[in-house]
């Protein structure tokens, strides 16, 4: 029996270093994109394109990680909570990488871009988006709920965020007519940002649930903590 309980730890830590890979991967792919972004460096986004098959790679390793440990190990309660919950954190994580891609992808496409003044405030964006990536995985590898609901509390200020800076392009849109076409590009940055804040939301949801056994939503409800 300590023989299993030994390799189950091992494989639990396993499991827990390829998301700490995977996420590490797509919080670089989040600046990195929005770097070269500001640079106009078409080569730099065209390597993050790329770099995006690494992150899927790793989500199969987890699948597959995952799936042995259930079926080899049969987890029950809270041990079973992590690896399914990790298994679904790989998902959402792959996501997050692709949002990434998808600012990359449009690096080319905005090509005059040093007179659009708004282009200034999206790294700060980009940089609270990645942050809330980096807190919700350090939650789950230190299975820290309230590590957790912080970063479920970011979600709204990035939302503020959001919704600002949409205002801000809108209006530039209609005092530069000419501007459209690139501005629009921003537009879907700074929405691609959004939905990265709301997946580290959902990452954060995860862990809380792995590490009690509740819901965040019915923690509210007052429902008391199984762990």
């Amino acid at each position: 029996m300590e023989h299993t309980v030994k390799a189950f730890d091992e494989e639990i830590g396993q499991l827990r270093g390829l998301i700490a890979q995977m996420g590490g991967l797509a919080e670089h792919a989040i600046i990195g994109s929005m770097e070269a972004l500001k640079r106009h460096d078409v080569e730099a986004a065209q390597a993050i394109v790329a770099g995006d098959k690494q992150i899927d790679a790793i989500e199969q390793q987890v699948e597959r990680l995952a799936v042995q440990l259930i079926a080899l190990r049969a987890p029950l309660a809270d041990d079973l909570r992590e690896v399914v919950a990790a298994l679904k954190i790989a998902g959402v994580v792959e996501r997050i990488g692709d949002y990434a891609k998808n600012i990359a992808r449009r690096v080319e496409a905005i090509e005059d871009h040093g007179d659009i003044e708004p282009l200034s405030v999206l790294p700060a964006m980009a940089h609270m988006a990645g942050q809330m990536v980096h807190e919700a995985l350090d939650a789950f590898a230190a299975r820290d709920p309230q590590a957790a609901i912080r970063v479920t509390e970011s979600d709204r200020a990035l939302d503020d965020f959001y919704n600002s800076l949409f205002r801000v392009l809108v209006t530039y849109m209609m005092e530069n007519p000419a501007s459209i076409g690139q501005v629009a590009h921003l537009l879907f940055v700074a929405k691609n940002l959004e939905r990265v804040g709301d997946h580290a939301t959902n990452v954060a949801e995860m862990v809380f649930y792995a590490a009690t056994g509740v819901h965040m939503g019915e923690r509210e409800r007052g429902l008391t903590p199984r762990v």
